[in-house]
């Protein structure tokens, strides 16, 4: 215990912000409690440890102090990976090599691309025989997880993720029982999530009355239909082949169910311009509607838990802020109810097969997943929820498994990604936004906005390649953008 307390000392003058997490472990660690992967015996041979993170201070923040702490005996070096000069690169993948190369960390923190070539270059430990130890606990990890990460490796898992990153439907019970209309179900198509919000009155002052349906900040028919393509595995473009996929059925039967929703009355869409009426931190918290019991369902993440507990401690009335609220699964793809582009996994770590120090660096993987590692962090909602199942939950039983009970969808290859210029990607944004904005106008139909875009955007994409080969092909984007529509670039290539 001794040296438990020495990095307690030794650490929290110098990593403040990590000093919750610390206390908490440590008055576990002190009160007899055993740690899965504990800490390092008093006699044992001091180690040493390099891990590729972005900085020191995040790195002690995030992981760093609590793991020193319990391995007082591991020595910690953290090299950053970030380039600080604001100089282009003209090869990140190659600088990130070299990079390796020279400093060697033991344990790599790495995006899913990445992980997936240096696992095909034969460059990270393969961590399939640590899930398969019992003591590892891997049957409380989410489910699907380690399908998504076996995606990356060919059938094996060559790195982890501590945390991950999801929406639900948030609704408000009481609402929905004063208008006696049916609770919102898990694994509704957006059509239903749409015919359930209209159900509610449309009528009143905007800023008193109810509404359906919340979905963020200034949600035009673009970007609603782009959101909900989105989660269908829909692009409007096919990198393979330089083609331009907007005009088809299924985008035609979105961009219309989007701005039927849209003018419906139904939904509720804040103005990121309109910030007046916020002179008290009270009217700040009440501005969201469903916070302040006026909105019936929203699609939101961690954000809006903490603001509703904000509320409920930082107020003196407490009823004006929703009491009987819970959550149900974001909307699916009717032909994948079981997926979910809404959910993502933190940074992945993962060990270099070059490491000298292998085992300790698996063991830095095993604890920062560890079911320990979540039961300390499971109430810091800034950083995601852990992937344990076991700490997913609040004190009063909310529905979290909403976040979690469908699997994050297995990515296909950002094939081609790299060949369509980077300024693309906000050119067709721009001109898809005014050719639906048209067709919500009532200008033109949606059939002939989709057409437009399709047309335009070729013509738009041919231009900037042809300004990227004179430049010597320098602009083009791995894995870019075109607003929302195209943002699963890691979803079907195709149209349907």
């Amino acid at each position: 215990m001794g040296n438990g307390v020495n990095a307690l000392k030794r650490f929290t003058g110098r990593h403040s912000a990590g000093i919750v997490v610390l206390a908490a472990t440590m008055t576990m660690t002190m009160s007899g409690c055993s740690l899965t992967g504990g800490g390092t015996d008093a006699g044992s041979e001091v180690s040493s440890l390099k891990v590729m993170y972005y900085d020191e201070r995040s790195f002690y923040d995030q992981f760093g102090t609590v793991y020193s702490a319990l391995h007082p005996n591991v020595e910690l070096t953290v090299v950053s990976n970030q380039n600080y000069s604001n100089k282009p690169v003209a090869d990140p993948e190659a600088e990130l090599q070299s990079f390796i190369e020279r400093e060697n960390p033991d344990v790599l923190m790495l995006s899913s691309d990445q992980l997936s070539n240096m696992a095909k270059d034969g460059k990270l430990l393969d961590l399939d025989p640590m899930l398969a130890e019992k003591d590892y606990h891997a049957e409380t990890l989410i489910p699907g997880l380690l399908d998504y990460l076996k995606s990356f490796g060919d059938g094996k898992v060559y790195g982890l993720s501590p945390t991950f990153y999801s929406q639900a439907l948030f609704y408000n019970k009481d609402l929905f029982a004063k208008y006696g209309i049916p609770l919102p179900q898990d694994k509704m198509t957006w059509e239903q999530l749409f015919e359930l919000a209209r159900r509610f009155p449309t009528d009143g002052p905007k800023d008193k009355r109810v509404y359906g349906l919340g979905l963020g900040y200034g949600v035009d028919a673009y970007q609603l239909g782009s959101m909900i393509g989105t989660a269908q595995n829909l692009t409007m473009f096919n990198p393979a082949n330089g083609q331009i996929t907007a005009d088809t059925p299924s985008w035609k039967r979105i961009f219309q169910t989007a701005i039927d929703g849209l003018k419906s009355g139904a939904l509720y869409m804040e103005d990121p311009n309109n910030m007046s009426g916020t002179s008290t931190y009270e009217d700040f918290l009440l501005r969201d509607p469903f916070v302040a019991g006026k909105l019936a369902m929203r699609l939101d993440g961690t954000y809006l838990m903490d603001q509703i507990n904000e509320g409920r401690s930082r107020l003196e009335d407490k009823s004006k802020v929703v009491q009987n609220w819970d959550l149900v699964t974001v909307p699916v793809d009717p032909q994948n109810p079981e997926g979910s582009v809404s959910m993502n996994v933190g940074q992945i770590f993962a060990v270099n097969a070059k490491s000298a120090n292998a085992d300790a660096a698996k063991e830095f993987v095993r604890y920062i997943t560890s079911e320990e590692y979540a039961r300390v962090t499971s109430k810091l909602h800034s950083n995601g929820f852990p992937v344990r199942t076991t700490y997913l939950k609040d004190e009063e039983n909310h529905n979290f498994k909403a976040f979690y009970a469908l699997k994050p969808n297995t990515p296909k290859p950002f094939q081609d990604y790299d060949d369509i210029p980077q300024a693309f990607y906000m050119r067709f944004s721009t001109l898809a936004q005014q050719e639906l904005k048209n067709a919500y106008d009532g200008k033109q139909s949606v059939d002939a906005a989709l057409a437009a875009v399709q047309t335009k955007g070729k013509a738009a994409l041919m231009e900037e390649q042809a300004k990227d080969k004179a430049n010597g092909g320098g602009a083009s984007a791995q894995g870019g953008e075109a607003g929302g529509a195209a943002s699963s670039a890691e979803a079907s290539t195709g149209a349907r």
